[in-house]
């Protein structure tokens, strides 16, 4: 968590400020993981900092959703046109 804190601080990730009037905090919270060798060893430990933006409100504290998903009918075709042009069977 220190090394995490430390990097957050080194990168300027982030700010401390003051909250605007009328909003809410959201918290944050730690996340831990163990990542493990092949032979089940333990490799590293690691930590991430998260916002609980479970406690968020529609039309309170956001008023959009953005989640950029991707179809797959576009990444089939350009998956299809690449596969063309390196078998180069393009009349180009």
């Amino acid at each position: 968590m220190d090394e995490k804190i430390a990097a957050i601080e080194r990168n300027n990730t982030w700010e401390l400020t003051d909250l605007p009037k009328g909003k809410k905090i959201i918290g944050v919270k730690w996340v831990y993981k163990t990542k493990l060798k092949e032979n089940s060893e333990v490799d590293k430990y690691k930590a991430r900092l998260v916002a609980k933006g479970y406690k968020k409100e529609f039309g309170v504290d956001y008023k959009e959703v953005f989640a950029p998903v991707a179809r797959h009918d576009p990444i089939r075709l350009v998956i299809a046109y690449w596969l063309h042009k390196a078998r180069g069977l393009s009349s180009n």
